[in-house]
């Protein structure tokens, strides 16, 4: 009986991808767990080549890969580290993503176009993963596209709580930067406890990606700090304009609250340049040090993921555990 018992008792392997070990690491230390040494190199042809120094057979196995650029060099890493765990006899692969890669390509706008987020959920599929975890997906409708459960989890009670109490006793309205944001915006004032909503009319052509035209503040920001909350920051053309525009409107102060930085060229520059005067981001992605600057605040999202990972790795509620939102 106790030879059974042992065969059957569940056993946590982390992975680390190459593209940010440091989260892994931070997220190991939260889990009591040590990401497995792995053989991880690339072959003189840019071919990747993955080995698990350890046994993985059995075990319930948590992948993580933060996919920041090159992304496709780590989107095939992902897929080769599933497979190598799926034909190690892994007895259920989680692959753990902070930032879903090719999120915003999730529905045609015209025609001849792909929806690249629903191949890479194929993609991890075939490769062997049962399912996936992730922070704040472009479009709740991404987690349909894995044939399998999705945790979707939300960083907005952490960022949240920070604005409440560094802006504390300031007068606050949540600002969504365009007009497919305001559902996320509605969710924020909620947490905050009613704080008004205004929105950001903006015009965007279809033909030229990043480029937006900010017009107009529809709510009221007069004398009030202008939250504007997004799900990442690429290129920070949006939210300089959006900042421009609230203070042009009588806001006091800008601060922008996202989860994903993924701050492409030149978003450092214009962030430098703007007149927001905070910008709060998670860890999602790595910032590295030329990109960061004083008034961006990173906070950690390991504590989340970690506790996720624990509720999938005991077959708890991840969606009790995160408020029901997950």
């Amino acid at each position: 009986m106790a030879s059974i018992v042992a065969a059957n008792r569940k056993t946590l392997m982390l992975f680390s991808g190459r593209a940010y070990p440091a989260l892994a690491e931070e997220i190991g230390k939260a889990l009591g767990v040590a990401p497995t040494p792995t053989d991880l190199y690339d072959f003189a042809n840019g071919e990747i080549f993955v080995r698990y120094q350890d046994s993985v057979r059995g075990s319930d196995a948590f992948v993580v890969q933060s996919v920041t650029e090159p992304v496709n060099q780590w989107v095939m890493e992902t897929l080769i580290m599933v497979d190598a765990l799926k034909r190690g006899s892994a007895k259920r692969i989680t692959v753990v993503l902070p930032f879903y890669p090719y999120a915003r390509q999730d529905k045609k706008h015209r025609g001849r176009e792909p929806i690249s987020a629903r191949l890479v959920a194929d993609l991890l599929k075939t490769a062997g993963a049962n399912r996936i975890l992730t922070v704040d997906l472009h479009t709740a409708q991404i987690q349909g596209f894995f044939n399998g459960p999705v945790d979707h989890l939300f960083a907005m009670d952490m960022l949240a709580g920070y604005i409440e109490e560094r802006y504390q006793g300031r007068p606050i309205t949540v600002v969504a930067p365009d007009s497919g944001r305001v559902r996320v915006a509605e969710r924020w004032t909620d947490r905050l406890g009613g704080r008004p909503l205004a929105f950001v009319h903006k015009t965007r052509d279809p033909t030229t990606p990043n480029q937006v035209v900010a017009n107009r503040v529809v709510g009221d920001v007069q004398g009030r700090v202008g939250l504007v909350v997004d799900d990442m920051i690429d290129t920070g053309g949006t939210i300089c304009r959006a900042a421009d525009i609230l203070y042009d409107s009588g806001a006091t102060d800008v601060v922008v609250a996202a989860t994903h930085p993924i701050m492409s060229d030149p978003a450092t520059e214009r962030l430098k340049n703007s007149r927001i005067s905070e910008v709060v981001v998670t860890n999602t992605l790595p910032l590295p040090p030329e990109k960061q600057l004083d008034k961006v605040t990173v906070l950690s999202i390991a504590p989340l993921l970690a506790r996720a990972i624990r509720e999938v790795f005991d077959d708890g509620s991840v969606t009790t555990l995160f408020g029901g939102l997950s």
